[in-house]
């Protein structure tokens, strides 16, 4: 039991999805982490613990090298694609119930950009961490988010941008959130975001890697 989580966590880790998957070149051929989650349910081990044992602890460590410089975004992608290939064969249990959510995270990216390479990094890398994620996509209205906010009583909110002209927009989805839900915590990210700015449009929280929104979450669940 312990081998198949030990080698889905290093599969994960270093962007081994499945067995046709190139890399990393030391693992070409062998087993990834799609056939180690596979296994690992058909040998009994549950759900939780593959999710608690193997992939939280797995882009826990993805996310403290991104955030040390010793990995850059290419190698998270890998990381990412690997867990969401062990992640199909765990959402049929989180549908079930099976699998007790942290909570739920409704993320996208702002209005007017269409930029998604940061977003889905953070969606991935907060699904893997037990949450249900709400993905809105790209360019999101103010009027799309408070309606999935009414959708999702209890939600946490991200909001992504990587350019400077549709930073701005943020502004306003936060405050037409706020008129709807006061007391709802947003999360907000991307390249041209600082935490200057953070604190000018009223959000809550501002992280420049997924591992800080990871980290928030994990305190404020």
């Amino acid at each position: 039991m312990e081998d198949i989580l030990v080698h889905l966590s290093e599969c994960v880790e270093y962007g081994k999805a499945d067995k046709n998957t190139p890399f990393p070149p030391q693992m070409k051929g062998q087993d990834g982490a799609s056939e180690f989650a596979a296994r690992a349910l058909a040998e009994n081990i549950s759900p939780e613990a593959i999710l608690s044992k193997a992939l939280i602890p797995a882009m826990d460590r993805v996310g403290i090298k991104f955030s040390e410089k010793k990995i850059f975004v290419p190698q998270m992608l890998l990381s990412a694609r690997a867990m969401a290939s062990a992640m199909v064969h765990l959402k049929p249990y989180f549908v079930s119930g099976t699998i007790k959510k942290k909570g739920t995270f409704i993320i996208g990216t702002v209005k007017g950009d269409l930029h998604d390479i940061g977003k889905n990094l953070v969606s991935l890398m907060i699904e893997g961490s037990g949450w249900d994620v709400v993905d809105l996509g790209v360019d999101v209205s103010a009027d799309k988010y408070v309606a999935a906010i009414q959708e999702n009583p209890g939600a946490f909110v991200g909001l992504s941008a990587l350019l400077t002209t549709t930073m701005a927009n943020m502004e306003e989805i936060v405050t037409k959130i706020r008129d709807v839900k006061k007391d709802i915590k947003i999360l907000i990210g991307g390249a041209p975001v600082n935490n200057d700015f953070r604190l000018k449009i009223g959000a809550d929280f501002y992280s420049p890697n997924p591992q800080g929104a990871v980290e928030y979450l994990k305190n404020s669940a």
